[in-house]
């Protein structure tokens, strides 16, 4: 168990800072961009969030993953009933507000990713005790590399299914 209890943020860093995000729609897929706003719809829902770290303008072992997992109609079905979509962007060309960055880079360090695409599958909760948000892991994930062409997908939701069974256990 101490091992689910790793991460920590201030609450107040993040109440603190003002709606800078919104949510985006892709493939029929809604992606938040807030952390708050993704706990507070995980919370509610009782589903982990699947926390996409990325460098939407850059990196292309991101948009393979787009393209050969998360554009596919089985993850689609999967994300909608298991898990809510985050998307954590490092940009080189677009700017993102210092807000976003702030906590973007934030959840970089608490999890090291130290490359993309890396996707970390957690759940927050509010600290009893303090003003922290605790940080919950459960497993990360990358390009299923190895997997059959053409079914990335099946690898990749193999192994997210394996998370989440842990979740559960």
């Amino acid at each position: 168990m101490k091992h689910l209890l790793l991460f920590v943020f201030s609450a107040i860093l993040f109440a603190s800072a003002p709606a800078f995000a919104q949510t985006h729609t892709e493939g029929g897929l809604e992606w938040y961009t807030d952390l708050m706003q993704a706990q507070e719809k995980s919370k509610a829902t009782n589903k982990p969030i699947f926390g996409f770290f990325t460098g939407s303008d850059w990196c292309g072992w991101c948009h393979k993953l787009q393209r050969d997992v998360f554009a596919k109609p089985a993850f689609v079905k999967w994300a909608k009933e298991k898990v809510i979509l985050l998307e954590l962007d490092f940009p080189r060309r677009k700017q993102l507000s210092p807000e976003l960055m702030q906590q973007n880079n934030s959840l970089q360090q608490a999890f090291r990713v130290q490359g993309y695409p890396t996707i970390w599958m957690f759940t927050m909760e509010k600290d009893k005790a303090t003003p922290n948000m605790n940080i919950n892991p459960l497993g990360s994930l990358g390009y299923p590399s190895g997997a059959e062409p053409g079914k990335e997908e099946v690898k990749f939701l193999g192994e997210a299914n394996n998370i989440l069974s842990k979740k559960q256990g």
